[in-house]
């Protein structure tokens, strides 16, 4: 058997074409099952903000939209970095493909940090959902439902985050070396849908917590 990671034929397909095609389906099967766990926070955050309407409009004015949008901003250029990636490997451009799979860990890399001094802030100001947390004078007492929420969705979402830029780390040590190229590119083509599903929870996220509220 040929080594997986560089996407060499192995023993039990016919061809790569076949062996494509079976990860391909195997990644979007990952996908499905990620939508499922996904999908159930977005039925409870559904269920809560119509029982808890004032809550969720105070609780989305504690966002900063700004840093939030431009969050936003970085990781849709991380998707655009990640679909070059992609395309470099197809094309047999190790250069191309090593700086774009870097390109796109360091704005991950810049995505996880906003989150943290996001999530400082709210430490600061007592917003943890748990013992410390404090509701803010003349402001619902559900308050601390709609933060747990948000660091429920967004926790997850910056799991799957941490996990990417670990499998990124890997693929740009393995690239360096010259794996993935031309007719091998599977591996990273599979990088590819996992980071662009993580991107795309993100555009439904950002407005769902940050901006809805400020409509209402």
């Amino acid at each position: 058997m040929h080594d997986h990671g560089d996407g060499a034929l192995a023993h039990h397909f016919e061809d790569l074409d076949q062996q494509h095609r079976t990860q391909l389906l195997g990644m979007w099967a990952f996908l499905v099952q990620e939508i499922m766990f996904f999908g159930a926070l977005f039925a409870g955050y559904t269920v809560y903000r119509v029982l808890y309407p004032d809550a969720w409009t105070t609780g989305s004015h504690h966002l900063n939209v700004q840093i939030g949008a431009a969050n936003t901003a970085v990781l849709l250029g991380s998707s655009l970095t990640m679909a070059l990636a992609v395309r470099c490997a197809q094309l047999g451009r190790q250069k191309g493909l090593v700086l774009n799979l870097i390109l796109t860990l360091v704005l991950g890399g810049v995505f996880l940090g906003v989150k943290v001094v996001e999530y400082t802030e709210k430490f600061h100001h007592h917003l943890i959902p748990g013992a410390g947390f404090q509701i803010p004078a003349g402001e619902p007492a559900n308050l601390e439902m709609f933060f747990a929420f948000y660091f429920l969705m967004t926790g997850c979402h910056a799991l799957h985050m941490i996990i990417g830029a670990g499998i990124l780390l890997f693929l740009i040590v393995r690239c360096i070396k010259g794996h993935y190229l031309g007719e091998h590119f599977a591996a990273i083509e599979m990088m590819g849908l996992y980071w662009h599903f993580v991107d795309v929870i993100w555009i439904f996220l950002f407005p769902l917590l940050y901006l809805l509220g400020r409509h209402l």
